[in-house]
């Protein structure tokens, strides 16, 4: 009978795991400040620390806001909040780049983005990754920790357009390297996503626009 409840209420605590970790890459919906919130929870920090460490991660999202708002001026707030919560890094690059070249607001420019390739895969792949996970024995074997870097410098490349974001960029990445050498990776990305776009505004505005080499 203790076998049998022992094992029932570990099978209880795998189920509730995976329902935990599904929930949250459906209500954070954050991947980084995911990946980042995990270590913090293993490590032992405190709930408000972790608050605070992952809101700075996620900082960039108020510039990734700014840039879309002028885009969204005049949608309803449903649409803005729920906007708001699908925002990631993808969902922005593919937006912000579709809107400017075709010089307004499409519906279908950002949703596209925000849920068919971003949103829906994500989720999937949680799942299959909560039910799956456990056969791998070691993730790292594999390779996919290059994934994130290349996906975001992919879509750094099609956001530099002019001098101001070359500059912003290539600071933001030599900053964010060193601090992370020196530091951590989690200071390292939030001291080159804040100190980038700053390094990029000290261009000239008579020159920012001036397509940056390729």
């Amino acid at each position: 009978r203790d076998l049998t409840e022992a094992i029932g209420s570990r099978d209880h605590q795998g189920v509730v795991a995976r329902v935990e970790a599904m929930a949250m890459s459906l209500i954070a919906f954050g991947g980084a400040a995911q990946f980042a919130a995990i270590g913090y929870v293993a490590a032992g920090v405190s709930w408000p620390v972790i608050a605070l460490l992952t809101f700075l991660l996620n900082a960039r999202h108020v510039l990734y806001s700014a840039a879309l708002a002028p885009w969204f001026r005049g949608r309803p707030v449903v649409e803005r909040a729920v906007a708001a919560h699908l925002l990631t890094d993808e969902a922005f690059a593919l937006s912000i780049a579709h809107f400017r070249r075709v010089g307004r607001f499409d519906p279908i420019g950002y949703w596209y983005p925000a849920v068919v390739t971003t949103l829906i895969p994500w989720n999937v792949a949680t799942i299959a990754g909560v039910l799956l996970g456990a056969a791998i024995v070691d993730p790292r074997s594999l390779g996919i920790d290059v994934i994130f870097p290349a996906a975001m410098g992919g879509l750094a490349v099609g956001l530099v357009t002019g001098r101001r974001e070359l500059a912003a960029a290539v600071a933001g990445a030599v900053i964010a390297v060193a601090t992370s050498l020196t530091v951590s990776a989690t200071v390292g990305v939030i001291a080159g996503g804040i100190a980038g776009p700053f390094v990029g505004l000290l261009v000239p505005e008579r020159s920012a626009e001036i397509a940056a080499p390729a």
